[in-house]
């Protein structure tokens, strides 16, 4: 018998385990945008309204919202993201039932939610060093952007679609076969949850 930590590795490289949780970390991501856009629209109703998720003067939905930061593109970034999370659910589902998309359709896809992830985490920087303020539904945004992300580069490493040189690709694949993408993940979340901690403490629900 498999001890568990090679159970869970063996685990971690079926399509049912890969696919299932991108759908799950999607179908959150896409519930928050809805959220936020709903949000938005509040805001731009009435900019001083009070949100729902406005807890405290540091967790504050609203004070995040009305940031410019918040409308880059001159509509609610959360738009970007009721636009995106579909496609990731299709391609969740399809692969759930045995699709097999073209290798330059999911580096395609890797590609696009890179961008999205360095964005969540500018929007995320922005929220932390500039407003001085974060909002939760934003935060939860990033977290299943990021387990999205995870979840996509460990299946493109597996399946060679990157492109990338054939040594490189062959490290890559014994990593994630080995877990240290899954590693890689957990610190860095971890950081985020320090960073937070340090820098607003007991001023969160304050």
């Amino acid at each position: 018998m498999a001890d568990p930590i090679t159970a869970v590795l063996n685990l971690r490289q079926k399509n049912a385990w890969i696919f299932g949780f991108m759908l799950f970390s999607s179908c959150v991501s896409l519930i928050a945008s809805f959220v936020l856009s709903y949000d938005a629209l509040l805001l731009a109703e009435n900019p001083n309204r009070l949100l729902n998720c406005d807890f405290s003067a540091t967790l504050s939905c609203g004070t995040v919202g009305r940031h410019w930061a918040a409308h880059l593109f001159g509509f609610p970034n959360a738009f970007l993201g009721i636009a995106a999370e579909p496609v990731v659910i299709t391609i969740a589902v399809a692969s759930l039932i045995g699709v097999k998309f073209r290798r330059g359709f999911m580096f395609a896809a890797q590609v696009i939610y890179t961008i999205g992830l360095v964005f969540a985490y500018w929007l995320f920087a922005m929220a932390y060093f500039k407003i001085g303020a974060l909002c939760p539904w934003c935060l939860l945004v990033s977290l299943s952007t990021t387990l999205v992300f995870s979840t996509l580069t460990h299946v493109n490493i597996r399946d060679g679609n990157l492109f990338l040189p054939k040594r490189l690709s062959q490290r890559l694949q014994w990593a994630c076969r080995v877990g240290l993408d899954l590693v890689v993940v957990v610190i860095l979340l971890g950081t985020i949850v320090s960073l937070i901690t340090v820098k607003y403490g007991a001023g969160l629900f304050g």
